[in-house]
């Protein structure tokens, strides 16, 4: 009996720099204009809801930084290449 032939097939190709950075660019600004609402929301709103803004004012930066940082992790070589198994013509 033969060998069987291994298949490999790349699944999923990374976007590129200028993609990922753009996108990254996008999400933080969104972020900041939402910061900048609750700033704005924080002097125009009744005292019990305005502490909710001031809070989402103050902690607003520092998930942005998070979520805008979060994406493209480096991949070592060969991580990107699954190995199929071929399909039996039984």
């Amino acid at each position: 009996m033969a060998k069987e032939d291994e298949i490999f097939d790349i699944t999923s190709a990374p976007k590129g720099l200028s993609a990922d950075q753009a996108a990254r660019q996008k999400r933080y600004f969104i972020s900041m204009m939402v910061r900048t609402l609750c700033f704005i929301l924080t002097v125009i709103l009744p005292s019990p809801f305005r502490w909710f803004a001031l809070v989402g004012a103050v902690f607003l930066p520092y998930i942005a930084v998070v979520v805008a940082n979060a994406g493209r992790e480096t991949v070592g070589p060969g991580l990107s290449v699954m190995k199929k198994k071929p399909k039996s013509l039984s």
